[in-house]
Order: structure tokens, then C-alpha cells, then sequence
């Protein structure tokens, strides 16, 4: 199985670029589908949910995943938010009456994607270590 780099175990660099960077890039290219075609936003906001599980598989556990998956919703949002906002197009999918609270839930989406990767990867290396015993 594959055994990724802990994040913690990661350069700072590399934390801030997989931690900040990349769900910026990821919530501004959203940002840009929303009000280009709704087919292509939620195909985009399928990406990067599989990118916040895969993310979580870099933490000992759902409580890491979940820590930067809240972390990293919340810049995925706040980018969506502000590149739309910059760009003044017509959203083909709705934000809500208050826009702004989308940004909770990116963060709560983020935060519960990057807990499950976080648990997944924990059970799959918790499985791998014990050896099964043939029954009796």
C-alpha cells in the first residue's frame, strides 16, 4: 500500500504550498466555473472533495485530516468567494442569500472529507500491522 509522507513530517514550504496554496488555486479556479457553467463548478468541487480525502491519508488520524481539511475548506471558500467577486460574473449555481456563509461550508466539507481520508488511512495501516490469525 502506499505510504505517504506525513504532513507534520512535510517542510514548512511544503505545508504551506499543500496546506494554503493548493486549496486557494483549487477554490479560485471554482471561483471562475461558477459562473461559467454549473456542470463544470461541481465536476471541479468533486475534485477537490477527492483531494480532501486524499489529503486526510497524510495524518495519523481523522482529528489531523479534520484540522486541515478545516483549514483548507475555508481558503478553498474564501477564494471562490473573492475571484468571483473580481470577476462580477452571474453565479450558475446558487450561493445562498448570504454568500459569505459558504465559506462555513467549505471549512465543515473540508474538515469532514480530510477526517474520513485521516481515519481510512489509520484503520488500512492499523489492519496492515497486525497480522491476521487463521480461525482455530
Amino acid at each position: 500500500m502506499y505510504e505517504p509522507v506525513l504532513f507534520r513530517d512535510r517542510p514548512r514550504p511544503a505545508q504551506v504550498a499543500l496546506g494554503g496554496v493548493v486549496p486557494a488555486i483549487f477554490g479560485g479556479v471554482a471561483g471562475v466555473l461558477i459562473g461559467v457553467s454549473s456542470g463544470g463548478y461541481w465536476a471541479w468541487a468533486a475534485l477537490a472533495a477527492i483531494g480532501s480525502i486524499v489529503g486526510g491519508f497524510e495524518h495519523q488520524d481523522g482529528w489531523g485530516g479534520a484540522d486541515r481539511g478545516l483549514v483548507a475548506g475555508v481558503i478553498y471558500g474564501i477564494a471562490l468567494l473573492v475571484v468571483h467577486a473580481i470577476l462580477g460574473t452571474h453565479a450558475k449555481v446558487s450561493l445562498g442569500s448570504f454568500p459569505p456563509f459558504l465559506v462555513v461550508i467549505t471549512g465543515i466539507a473540508g474538515m469532514l472529507l480530510s477526517a474520513l481520508g485521516g481515519r481510512t488511512a489509520r484503520v488500512l495501516r492499523e489492519r496492515r500491522a497486525s497480522p491476521i490469525e487463521p480461525p482455530a
